[in-house]
């Protein structure tokens, strides 16, 4: 079983010239700063110290308005904006580069069809029906087993390890809601809302449908049931997703649900099995 050490560990520095919150993030070799305070200059030149000393091969941040353009100034590259992040301003997303094959994408003209073809999707807000033979719930603890199994099956490979159950549990004490779908007395599909109270964000995440049940309109159930669980009972109010920029189905799903496509993050995520770039979708759920 892997432990979820192997794949990150969340730190926090401070001294006279910054305050920063970043997560190493070992299995996809990133450092992610999540929060920060104080000098650009000094946060930028201690962020690239500590990439190196970990052996990871790309920096982001999620730089406020205010910011952005001084990371610009010192190297960095707007890749997205996340719409709404801090409590109605938006988060700038600023990534630097240690290696060139990780800045190069593969599939950059690929992935520009694909989304050419969402977008020209027709909208699809209506509530959608469960079909006769399935039902839906909120997950419960108990339900970590059959969650990480569903995950185990879909993903070769996934930025964090769904396919441990004692993770999956971890995730849910911490605060992350789970919708899941049963039919025939199995676990057929789940996403979950990753929480973000200081915030009020959720990154809608885990998304995952047996190959058996999909085109059945499952994944836009499961958010539409999520978006109304965040608004009413958690005080959230704005969404956003990370989808592989390659996949028609998930990106379709957002497309069509309302959300705004906000850019592309390169290699941003070791995901099947490969480092994969990521669409960045961002909704505001009420106002702010």
């Amino acid at each position: 079983m892997r432990h979820e050490q192997s794949y990150y560990v969340n730190q926090q520095e401070q001294n006279a010239a910054f305050k920063i919150s970043y997560c190493l993030d070992y299995f996809n070799k990133r450092l992610r700063i999540d929060d920060y305070e104080g000098s650009i200059t000094a946060i930028c030149r201690r962020a690239a110290e500590v990439a190196r000393a970990n052996a990871l091969t790309k920096v982001f941040i999620k730089s406020r308005e205010t910011d952005w353009q001084t990371f610009l100034a010192k190297g960095y590259m707007l890749e997205g904006v996340y719409k709404w992040y801090f409590r109605g301003d938006d988060a700038y997303c600023m990534a630097y580069y240690l290696d060139l094959a990780r800045r190069t994408s593969d599939y950059w003209m690929e992935e520009d069809r694909i989304l050419e073809q969402v977008l020209a999707l027709p909208a699809k807000t209506e509530m959608s029906a469960l079909p006769a033979n399935c039902t839906m719930r909120i997950a419960v603890p108990g339900d970590a087993g059959q969650l990480a199994a569903l995950y185990g099956q879909t993903f070769q490979t996934y930025p964090t390890p769904m396919n441990d159950p004692d993770y999956v549990d971890s995730v849910m004490q911490e605060g992350t809601i789970f919708y899941l779908i049963e039919s025939g007395g199995g676990l057929v599909s789940a996403a979950s809302a990753e929480i973000n109270a200081a915030y009020g964000n959720a990154e809608m995440t885990d998304c995952a449908t047996l190959p058996s049940h999909r085109n059945q309109g499952l994944m836009r159930i499961l958010m539409q049931a999520l978006e109304e669980e965040l608004v009413v009972s958690r005080g959230v109010t704005c969404t956003y997703s990370l989808s592989r920029a390659l996949s028609f189905g998930m990106n379709a799903v957002f497309g069509q649900m309302g959300y705004r496509y906000c850019g592309r993050l390169t290699k941003n995520c070791d995901i099947y099995d490969k480092f994969e770039d990521m669409n960045l979708w961002v909704k505001l759920l009420a106002p702010h």
